[in-house]
């Protein structure tokens, strides 16, 4: 038998085998046994074309916009922010280069680069999707206002190219804001339909950045699955509530252009189609919540809890009317209720994606650690999040039941097409 030299292992391993039909081809046997029967074109070939017939569960990387912004959301979510630790523009390139190929190759339920044979080498995958479908896996990158400056230092010549929109959120009355939970260089969203996808994805972005980016904080998230919900109701928090009612159709590109796509009017211009998101990390205090009326929680959120619809009304989208009262002439939506405070005007409208989230016990309390990773996609903080928060964290009943102990805010980049790379019409 010939021996297999490093050029014949990345001539024929360039190819992309999905984790799904590697398993499929190599059989219980592993994938050497499949290698030594059929040789490496028979299975290179079958893997290919499985690759190129398979769609299902797989959302598309390249595009004019980033995926995982007004895709469905997934059942899970693994959130992670990244301080850049070199101080090479070359190095940062080069970095979201890798990054982007990478991205493509997993979120198509491929493996990453090719396979090696060499055993005293690490693999380049990590291994542990292997097997796991795409899972409707999106992988969404953003960048933070201090990967353009930092103490006032221009770090990879782009200070000039940071918009006035993307900056520090401003402190909200309330807000016990803690620094292993906020801010960051760079986020990384993996969203899928299997945490263990989703996971994977960006531990092997991460690991590719190692040496350039370290992770400043990280977070799951999660809600009901498509599987628990077939109906794909509005998903609940962990107050028992619904959360997303009144989001703007992702379907209504008019809708979507006049409040989540930044345009050209709005500057710069490497950062049209892309959408500022706003990441704010909130405990809530589920004990708390547990031992209050269900009288108090529906005037809380202004919202009846089982049908998820307005005080007063019947169906979760009857149209809210809060100006409508009670025989006492009291209002029957509280003007004091997080719906109320929230809807305001009604002209601001953000696209809220948030997941909750649970990381065991509290040590200072002996309570659940729990909440919620609200995530939201806008054209314009100052005139969309930033007013819809100052409201709330004022007068929003909701306040004695949460705290925010996380913020963060990035400007999600503009799709790519395949020969370029995420970030490109910033650093070109």
């Amino acid at each position: 038998m010939k021996e297999h030299t490093p050029k014949d292992e990345i001539g024929l391993f360039t190819k992309k085998v999905s984790r799904r039909n590697m398993l499929k081809t190599a059989g219980v046997g592993g994938i050497g046994v499949v290698i030594g029967a059929s040789g490496f074109g028979g299975l290179l070939t079958l893997s290919e074309q499985r690759a190129k017939g398979q769609t299902k569960d797989i959302v598309p990387f390249y595009g004019e916009r980033q995926a995982g912004i007004t895709t469905e959301a997934q059942d899970n979510l693994y959130f992670a922010s990244l301080e850049v630790t070199t101080d090479k523009r070359s190095d940062l390139i080069q970095l979201f280069k890798d990054w982007t190929e990478a991205a493509a190759q997993m979120t198509a339920g491929n493996l990453i680069g090719e396979a090696s044979l060499n055993t005293n080498m690490p693999p380049k995958d990590t291994g542990e999707a292997k097997e796991l479908s795409p899972s409707n896996l999106t992988i969404t990158f953003g960048v933070g206002p201090t990967l353009f400056s930092k103490d006032g230092t221009d770090r990879f010549g782009l200070k000039s190219k940071r918009p006035a929109e993307l900056k520090d959120l401003p402190k909200f009355p309330l807000d016990a804001l803690e620094d292993e939970w906020s801010g960051g260089d760079i986020c990384i969203q993996a969203c899928a339909d299997d945490l263990q996808v989703a996971f994977h994805a960006v531990r092997n972005l991460v690991r590719i950045g190692r040496g350039k980016t370290i992770i400043h904080w990280a977070q799951t998230g999660f809600q009901r699955t498509k599987q628990a919900d077939s109906q794909k109701t509005t998903p609940r928090n962990l107050f028992g509530f619904k959360d997303g009612t009144v989001n703007p159709d992702t379907n209504d590109n008019k809708e979507m252009n006049e409040h989540v796509w930044v345009k050209a009017e709005d500057g710069p211009d490497w950062l049209v189609g892309g959408s500022y998101m706003v990441v704010r990390r909130i405990q809530m205090y589920i004990e708390v919540w547990d031992r209050t009326i269900l009288k108090e929680q529906e005037n809380t959120f202004g919202r009846h809890r089982d049908s998820g619809a307005p005080l007063g009304m019947k169906n979760e989208f009857d149209t809210v009317d809060l100006e409508a009262k009670d025989p006492n002439g009291n209002r029957i939506i509280p003007e004091d209720s997080h719906m109320s405070l929230s809807r305001g005007d009604g002209k601001a409208k953000i696209l809220r994606r948030p997941y909750s989230y649970a990381d065991g016990m509290d040590p200072k309390t002996g309570s659940f650690n729990a909440g919620l990773l609200f995530i939201c996609f806008q054209r314009n903080p100052s005139k969309q999040f930033i007013p819809i928060q100052e409201r709330l964290a004022k007068n929003d009943k909701l306040n004695e039941y949460i705290v925010h102990r996380g913020s963060a805010m990035f400007a999600c980049l503009p799709g790519v097409k395949k020969g370029g790379y995420i970030g490109d019409s910033l650093f070109g």
